[in-house]
């Protein structure tokens, strides 16, 4: 049997909680340090709807300076757990130090597999992002200058944004809406998700689906940057996909392709929070802030 196919083996690569047993203390961190942020976050909005469905809301946090004229560029953050767990409201600490650099930050929420698909969510996130061209402007952002950020399976859905279709999603946007996209620990070839035992209840992946949803097997987006990072203490897997979308879409699409020493996979979130951090600086620079 090939490693690939070996569910021990693949259980070893994909399930993080399982590999850092840490990982609760470090999720207690985040909410914590979210929860201080939505309470000192002046102006910020909250549970704001871009859609009908279940989980379709999103946190709005402005920058900390008054915004000029032309707004500021603007950073869609999404968050990851497996498409299965986790919450936007665990993520609000991601959203002070990018504040305090001149970005608008938007946080969205998306429904949880398995009460709906990977596609479901790839879908919802397209509504998000159509909300926030549309929007940015009221909150002080420029509908011009949108940046993704995302982890883990935000990773992945972010990727799947920068090969969207827009004009199919909805005319009067433009043709590419973003320019460019930070995704850290991210997933883009879905089949051995299909396999991995903990994972294949709750995302119910088909043959069909994981072609649909592996932005390694697209052509590479002409345009925005992708720029792929990972903690160097994550599994071989994860390793592996922040290098294969490297290889697939090549130099020009993914200019950056960085691994992060020091990090697992939960930890490696904190450098996008912290205003020294390596992740805090990528963003920073797709945002045209440095």
């Amino acid at each position: 049997m090939r490693p690939q196919q070996d569910p021990a083996w693949l259980e070893a690569q994909y399930n993080n909680r399982a590999r850092v047993p840490e990982h609760p203390q470090v999720l207690a961190s985040w909410a914590e340090a979210s929860a201080l942020a939505r309470a000192k976050s002046a102006g910020a909005q909250f549970d704001i709807a871009y859609g009908d469905g279940a989980g379709e809301t999103l946190d709005v946090f402005p920058p900390a300076a008054p915004a000029p004229a032309i707004g500021v560029p603007v950073l869609m953050f999404i968050h990851g757990g497996y498409w299965r767990s986790l919450d936007k409201a665990d993520h609000s600490f991601v959203a002070p130090a990018l504040n305090a650099a001149g970005a608008l930050v938007v946080v969205p929420n998306y429904a949880l597999c398995p009460a709906v698909s990977i596609e479901h969510i790839v879908l919802q996130m397209t509504r998000a992002l159509a909300w926030t061209w549309r929007h940015a402007a009221r909150f002080g952002g420029d509908p011009a200058r949108i940046a993704l950020a995302g982890h883990s399976a935000g990773g992945h859905l972010a990727a799947m944004l920068l090969s969207c279709r827009w004009k199919e999603v909805d005319a009067e946007l433009p043709a590419q809406p973003v320019s460019g996209a930070l995704a850290i620990s991210g997933l883009y070839d879905l089949e051995p998700l299909r396999h991995t035992p903990s994972l294949q209840a709750d995302l119910r992946l088909t043959p069909a689906a994981v072609a649909r949803l592996s932005p390694a097997f697209f052509p590479r987006p002409k345009g925005p940057k992708l720029y792929a990072t990972v903690g160097l203490d994550e599994s071989d897997e994860f390793l592996r996909h922040n290098r294969l979308i490297r290889d697939v879409w090549g130099p020009t699409a993914v200019p950056v392709c960085e691994t992060l020493p020091g990090c697992n996979h939960f930890t490696v979130l904190n450098r996008l929070a912290d205003p020294a951090g390596r992740l805090h600086h990528l963003a920073l620079r797709l945002l045209g802030l440095v």
